[in-house]
This record gives C-alpha cells, structure tokens and sequence, in this order.
C-alpha cells in the first residue's frame, strides 16, 4: 500500500517527509492549482452566482504528476494550510484531481512536529465545506469588486488602476488621518520645573508645575508662566505629601499574526510581507543543525492567544531552570483572545521551547534568528513573574501651588529579564531618583526653567500601527493584513516616507470617487460586519451565495448610477510639483506618470515640452572621476548606480554605494544589493582591500541576471561610442 500525502510548497513537504515512512510520497502542489480566469469576471452572476474555476496556466505539469500519483495511492491526505485558503485549497485539489470520497483525507498541522503530524496523520478529517464557502464568498466578493469597479477608474481616472474591497477602506483609513493632520490647530503650552534640594551638599531633583489643591492647571502662556513664577520664586518649597507604592507589570501576551507583524516591524525593521514570508519558513522547516529539517513555530496566521498545555509546560520548566523559581508564577499564564478572534489555532510560539535562538543561530539566516528569536522570547516571557517597581510621588507646595515630582525604579525583574514590549510611540518615563524626603521637609530652590511647547498632531500611520487599527476595527483578518498594505503601497495610492504611511494625490483622487459613489465599499463598519458574515458562513450560520446576492443588489445598483452621474466626467490627478526648475522656462517641474515609470515634465507643456529622468542621488563618489553617484532605472526596472557625468564617465554597478570610505583608499565602499546583512567592499582596483567580481555575490541569477548583463553591456558601450563620437568630432575641429 503507498499513501500521497499533497502540501502547498517543497520545504513542507520535506519537512513532513522526514516523520512519515517509507510508504508515504508526499509531494507540493506550489500554491493554488486552481482559481478564477484571469482573462473575466468568471462568475456567472445570473446563475445564483456560480464561479467558473480553470487550471492555472503554467501548472499542468503539477497537475498531471498529482493525478498520476493520486491513481496509483490507496489514500490520499490533503494537508494544506491550517485555515480558510488551505481547506480550499485542499477543496480544489480534491475537485481538479477527481479524488474519490472514500479515498480523500483532510489532515492539518498547526507545528511540523513528529507528534503533531503523526497524530494528524492517525486521525485524519473530511474536508470542511463550511470553511470552503466562507473562502469562496471571500474569493468571489473581491472578484465582483475588483473586475467590476476598476474599469470605472480606467474611465474616469487613469488606465490600469485597480479597486480593492478591503485595499479601498484601508486607503480611506490613511486618508482619514492625513485629513485629521492637515485639520489640526496647534495650540501653545508651557512647562515649568523646578530644580530643587534640601541642602546644596544634596542631590538636586526635577519638579514639574501640576496645579493647586484643587487639581491639574494648564499654562496656556509666557504670562502665566511668568506669573506662576512670581509667586514661586521667593516662596518656601514644602513637602507636602509622600506616596509610595509597589507597581507590577504584567508580560505581554504571545503573538498572533496581528501584533508578531507590529513587533517585527517596530523591532526589526521588517514589512509584514516580509515577516510573514520568514514565518512560513519558521513553520514549514529548518535543517537545523544535530536535528535536521525542522519545524520551528506554530501556524502564523492566527488571531488566537490560547497555549496549549504542553508548550505552557515546557516554558514554565525552562524559566524555572535559566532564571530560578521567582520567576516562575505559582500557577500558569491564561490569554483569552478576542471575542471576533476565530481561535481555529494556538498562538505564535515555538514548538519546543528547549530549543533557543542562540543555539541553533548557525543554522537560520539573519533574518530567520531575529524573528525566531522575538516568537522565542516573547512566548517564554508571557509565563513569567510580573515585573515590580517601587514607585514615588511627591507633591511639593509653594505659595498655595504645587510641583509633583515622581521616580520608579526596578525592584524585581521579573520578565523584563528577557523581553521587553515594543511601542510606536516615542515616550520615555520619568524615573529620575529622588533623595530621602520626608513629609514637611523645606526644600531649596536652585532654580525655575520654563520651556514652551505646542500641541502636535496624530503621527502618520506606519504599517505596524496601520496594521493594529485593522484589527482593532475589524477590517480583514490575520491571513489579509499584510498582502492588502503591500497592495495599497504598490498600486501608488499610499507611499512610504521613512517609515510613515502618506496618500497620494492619486490615492486621494479614487478616495474621493469612492466616498462619493459607494459608501458602503468605503464605509469601514460596513467592511467589518461583512467580515462577520464571513465568519458566520465559516460556522454554518449563513449561505454564501445569499451573503454575495445581498452584497451585490446593492453594488451592482451603486455602479450602475455612478456610470451615469459620471458619463461626461474626467477626474484629474493632481501633478506632484517638485523644486527642481525647468532649466527652459524656470518652472517648477511636475512628476508625471508614463509607460515605463514616473518621469519628471515641465508643467508648461505643450509650451515647454522638456523632461528628464527622475534621478536619486546616493551617497560617495564615483571611484572614475570623483562625481556624484545617481540612483538609476534601467528600461527593464533595475536598479543601478551611474555617474552623474554619463555619457562622459562611463561608470556604473549594480552594488549600492555606502557612506563610510574604504580605511586603505578613502574610496567609496560599496554593498552587494539585495536582502540580508552585505560586507562592505572596495570596487578601486588599485585599493589593496578590492574585491573583484568573481569574490562578488550574484545577486541575480537566470533571466534576471542576463537581462542585468546586457542592460549594463548596452549602457557603457553607448556611453564609449558617444565619447569616441565627441572625441573624433573635436579632433575634425
């Protein structure tokens, strides 16, 4: 008897290969094998609604192999993902390959472990038809929203964009607090603190201004503050009150998708995309050195905090061993998730906890320890002690006013010692000491500083605080955060400024036409409770096709009216005026859009008709002729580095220049492009630290690197023929 057990990718597949016996192919179906036609809407809408899935071109190698396999296997195991897109997934490979009732078995790991895979194996499920409509209604929304409403924008805006049902609220989201920004009204406060002592041999400390007996008083002025003052500075400082009190703070819990994407990116500096895409390699297998190929986390698409016993167990023994029994709580830490929470899996975690980042970092990338090592931590702290401060307040009086000043200091701990929680925002606590104070001590002013200040308004969002704001308001779940921010970042309606989230003019153009012709795809409590009703699809508590027919009345209604209030319009984007001059006319040029990429155009046009590439200077200087080093596009979408003086100087590399200069030439030094930590290098030939090509990484290979070649051949040989040209022209002279 043989067994085909089927997975979505190679590195699962070999992880499960290694606790399966010899009996059992498993084999990778590389993603969906099965989907919607690209080419139409393929949904027959007057048809109740019935999808018209094909095969994925370019995938009928995968499937003629799975068939043939499939034919020759007494049972079949589907063992895609743990959630909604893995059971249909599962579900269309059953339905493409034909498999028979009686020989199709459904099988989910939530960890690639022996025990997990083994039991799955051992007791194995049909596939769950519910969790299949409620992916399918998902599918089939997005479908009905993007190829019915895009060809609008392409009227109405601009050719080739796209509408999202769950990309267009997310835009609104950043849109929403753009506006707020732009609407804020600063207004001016003043701070007042005062440096005072008990004797000039004493430690001074730092009072700050908190009102009177009667509460908090605000210093909305320099007059006031100047009168505050004159009040104070002959008076005499007194204790008033002491307060001390112990303070504990508790661990954070354990990731879910959600805040693992908020912490890499606040800690790591990763994009959710990238983060997910390190988790899938966590969670599919690791050949790990003395322990080969394997699993290290649980499934990371998740929104679920529960642990299970075991794995709680397994962390409450380590802490108890590295740190001492202190450390360890009398009973074991609970999380409750979130009542929308689908709680199908655990949380984040690693699925043995015995094995530390430290210990197996040989065997991970860069990037795979850091993510590891931040699942690691944080799910070993969220089962330890609370931490405990001993915190002070003291409240000093002068002349009927009151300066508080306050100290916290560290008396156990607890989890702190080994991770600490991120934030987004930049706060940091008072928590200066204070010198032995007792009620009714006089104290001595030293001195009174006063600061001015003005209100600020609601920071940006970065992708991490976008991402807690979807949760928070419901829109998406664990699988959609990170595609849909990448989706609204490459469609150019939102762009990233340092890590800040910014709309675009365009961004704000199809807003506009949004709110104004459909409120509800627009609306953000609309979006949650339809991802309620796909909740209540996955519970066997609504039918999908009536969920897609209620949703569509009412669409198909507000596209219908939207073409003809419309019918005679053309929305412009605004151009995006920049402060480089037209060297022609003297304006200010424009960014324009155009076949291949934005380009720079004099908003004089048809006047003035010159433009020019948009350029980016880096830092360095070209090891040829000493210039300026320009961040550069090849026709293909490359990126490269050239000389400002092309096509005098012919230099250009694919290497990207760094600020510090090589210790034995002072020349440029230069990074391998690409992910991951890079050495700097030295790219002078006459430098004795230069690195040759063939000591380079590639950091293209196949296609890729022919078409980098050749892009590079063709630019210095064209920059070589014009300096022979200029040269021979100069020598007819």
């Amino acid at each position: 008897m043989s067994y085909l057990v089927i997975v979505e990718s190679p590195s699962k597949a070999k992880s499960i290969e290694k606790y399966l016996g010899k009996k059992y192919k498993v084999r990778a179906s590389m993603g969906h094998l099965r989907d919607l036609p690209k080419s139409k809407l393929g949904i027959d809408i007057e048809n109740n609604f019935e999808p018209q899935y094909v095969a994925i071109r370019g995938k009928n190698d995968i499937i003629s192999e799975l068939k043939k396999l499939a034919a020759e296997s007494e049972e079949v195991y589907l063992a895609t993902d743990p959630d909604r897109e893995g059971e249909a997934i599962s579900w269309h490979l059953k339905e493409l390959l034909k498999l028979e009732d009686g020989k199709t078995k459904r099988v989910a790991f939530n960890e690639i472990t022996p025990k997990v895979v083994l039991e799955s194996i051992n007791n194995p499920r049909d596939i769950d038809i519910n969790l299949v409509d409620a992916q399918q209604a998902r599918r089939l929304l997005d479908r009905i929203v993007g190829y019915m409403l895009s060809p609008l924008l392409w009227k109405k805006v601009r050719w080739g964009l796209s509408a999202g049902r769950v990309q267009s609220v997310v835009t609104r989201l950043v849109i929403d607090r753009e506006n707020e920004i732009r609407a804020f009204v600063s207004k001016e406060y003043w701070t007042l603190d005062a440096i005072l002592g008990k004797e000039d041999k004493d430690g001074r400390f730092t009072a700050r201004f908190y009102g009177d007996a009667k509460g908090k008083i605000e210093i909305e002025s320099k007059d006031k503050a100047d009168g505050i003052i004159n009040a104070v500075k002959d008076a005499r400082f007194t204790v008033k009150s002491i307060k001390r009190a112990p303070k504990q703070k508790a661990p954070a819990p354990p990731f879910n998708t959600s805040t693992l994407q908020q912490e890499a990116s606040r800690k790591l500096g990763m994009v959710p995309r990238r983060t997910m895409a390190i988790a899938q390699q966590l969670y599919e297998g690791i050949d790990v050195k003395n322990h080969g190929i394997t699993g290290l986390i649980t499934y990371m698409r998740t929104d679920s905090l529960r642990l299970s016993a075991e794995a709680v167990h397994a962390a409450r023994e380590l802490i108890a061993k590295k740190f001492g029994e202190d450390f360890r709580p009398k009973s074991a830490r609970v999380y409750k998730s979130k009542s929308t929470s689908q709680d199908a899996h655990e949380a984040i975690r690693p699925t043995y906890a015995e094995l530390s980042p430290d210990e197996i970092k040989d065997s991970l990338t860069s990037e795979q320890y850091k993510l590891y090592k931040l699942i690691w931590s944080r799910f070993i702290a969220c089962q330890m002690s609370n931490a405990v401060y001993d915190t002070i307040s003291v409240d000093i009086e002068a002349s009927s006013y009151i300066f508080r000043a306050t100290s916290s200091k560290i008396t156990f701990p607890g989890y702190t010692a080994m991770y600490v929680e991120g934030s987004d925002e930049n706060t940091k606590e008072e928590d200066g000491a204070l010198p032995d104070l007792k009620q009714g001590d006089f104290l001595k002013l030293f001195e009174l500083k006063t600061d001015q200040h003005f209100t600020t308004p609601p920071s940006r969002y970065t992708e991490a605080s976008l991402i807690k704001a979807m949760e928070e308001k419901g829109i998406g779940r664990p699988s959609t955060y990170a595609p849909t921010i990448s989706t609204i970042l490459e469609r150019e309606y939102v762009i990233k400024e340092n890590k800040f989230l910014k709309p675009t003019p365009l961004g704000e153009v199809v807003n506009s036409l949004m709110m104004d012709k459909f409120k509800d795809i627009i609306d953000v409590e609309f979006t949650a409770r339809m991802e309620e009703d796909l909740d209540e699809i996955e519970e066997g508590r609504k039918k999908w096709k009536k969920t897609l027919e209620s949703f569509y009345s009412s669409f198909s209604k507000e596209l219908e009216q939207a073409e003809i209030d419309l019918k005679d319009t053309r929305l412009k984007v605004p151009d995006e005026e920049t402060d480089i001059i037209c060297e022609l006319c003297g304006r200010n040029m424009v960014i324009k859009a155009g076949r291949f990429g934005k380009f720079l155009a004099c908003p004089g046009y048809p006047e003035c008709k010159n433009t020019k590439a948009i350029v980016e200077e880096t830092p360095g200087e070209c090891p040829s002729c000493g210039g300026k080093i320009l961040k550069k596009k090849s026709k293909n979408g490359y990126t490269y580095y050239g000389c400002e003086k092309f096509p005098e100087c012919t230099f250009m590399t694919w290497d990207v220049p760094q600020k510090e200069k090589c210790s034995a030439c002072g020349k440029t030094l230069y990074k391998r492009s690409g992910r991951g930590p890079k050495k700097p290098f030295c790219a002078n030939p006459e430098c004795s630290e230069y690195v040759p090509q063939e000591k380079k990484e590639t950091p293209k290979s196949g296609a890729k690197a022919e078409k980098a070649a050749k892009t590079a051949k063709t630019a210095k040989t064209k920059g070589a023929a014009k300096k022979k040209t200029r040269a021979k022209s100069k020598g007819n002279e």
